[in-house]
């Protein structure tokens, strides 16, 4: 990734929070984290990741609001950043949270464990 996309991408991602929480009302959406902006080196296409607070039915819902909003915060996001075209916006849960909070449970759990065959 060169570091022009790297620079729109961190634009975004703060950009995103702002719109998502302050301009959208949608009542689907809930309690949204944006944790990274991916956009390709050509500006077309930027993969927003984000982290939703509840549950799966909670998370769905979510992603069919941002779906439905995706016109008014890609023209948002054209207004506040200026490119000669806005990206194209995907949006994508970050897998990476569950997958990290997935490890500790174990890592507690392994260590648990050592701790009981030791008494």
């Amino acid at each position: 990734m060169n570091i022009r996309a790297k620079q729109v991408g961190e634009q975004m991602k703060k950009e995103l929070s702002e719109i998502i929480s302050r301009k959208i009302k949608d009542p689907r959406i809930g309690f949204v984290t944006v944790t990274d902006v991916e956009v390709t080196g050509d500006l077309q296409q930027a993969k927003v990741f984000i982290s939703v607070l509840g549950d799966e039915k909670q998370k769905e819902d979510t992603l069919i609001g941002l779906a439905k909003a995706k016109g008014f915060i890609r023209s948002e996001i054209g207004r506040r950043i200026r490119l000669r075209k806005t990206p194209e916006i995907i949006f994508e849960f970050d897998e990476s949270i569950d997958y990290g909070n997935r490890i500790e449970t174990l890592l507690n759990q392994i260590q648990k464990d050592g701790k009981t065959e030791e008494q």
